[in-house]
């Protein structure tokens, strides 16, 4: 008879394995972390892991994957609000949350590097750009018809450029390590609300 594998502990499984990863990639890079040192963190075998995922590099994709689904989530969540406005930059506070993790540095500057080498990891990427640049301009498109923001504004470009602010700010980040994320998620939504145009 087949085992039954219950689905919220197989998942909080994943996840554990992934955070633990997040932070070897993030110490290490990935070419010097190996599958032992990600099963020392986690606290777990090599059977566990390999039953979780085939490879190290399935790990290191799997855990962009997971940026991907999250963002969606927000997206999501943001959708469903009254105030588009507060549900934009509710999604503004998500995406930047996680520079608050010390792993965050690390992982950028791997990210980037692995990225130009990697294809399957460059398209999901990719992938996760388009979904976020499309909520955004979705979002953006219910503040303008709602009288919130300047409607002169083109909802995909406008997205656009949220976006690459939210990667500026990981950029900087992984160069100045003595940034405090609560003062510039703060300058963040500051710098939004005045190019948007936002009325009080």
């Amino acid at each position: 008879m087949a085992r039954t594998v219950d689905p919220a502990k197989y998942e909080a499984k994943r996840l554990l394995i992934l955070d633990a990863a997040a932070e070897c990639f993030a110490r290490k890079g990935f070419e010097r972390t190996t599958t032992a040192d990600i099963c020392a963190r986690a606290g777990i075998s090599s059977g566990s892991l390999f039953h979780y995922f085939p490879n190290k590099r399935s790990v290191f994709v799997a855990i962009f994957e997971l940026d991907g689904r999250q963002h969606t989530e927000l997206l999501d969540r943001a959708g469903r609000t009254e105030d588009p406005v507060a549900g934009l930059l509710e999604v503004v506070d998500g995406l930047v949350r996680p520079l608050s993790d010390p792993s965050a540095p690390g992982l950028v500057t791997e990210v980037a590097a692995q990225a130009a080498r990697d294809p399957e990891l460059a398209e999901v990427l990719v992938r996760n750009e388009i979904r976020l640049r499309e909520g955004l301009a979705g979002l953006l498109r219910r503040a303008a018809e709602a009288g919130r923001i300047d409607p002169g504004l083109a909802p995909e470009r406008a997205a656009g450029w949220i976006a690459a602010l939210v990667d500026a700010a990981f950029a900087r980040v992984s160069v100045d390590r003595d940034l405090v994320v609560e003062d510039e998620v703060e300058m963040l939504r500051l710098i939004l609300t005045r190019f948007l145009l936002v009325q009080p």
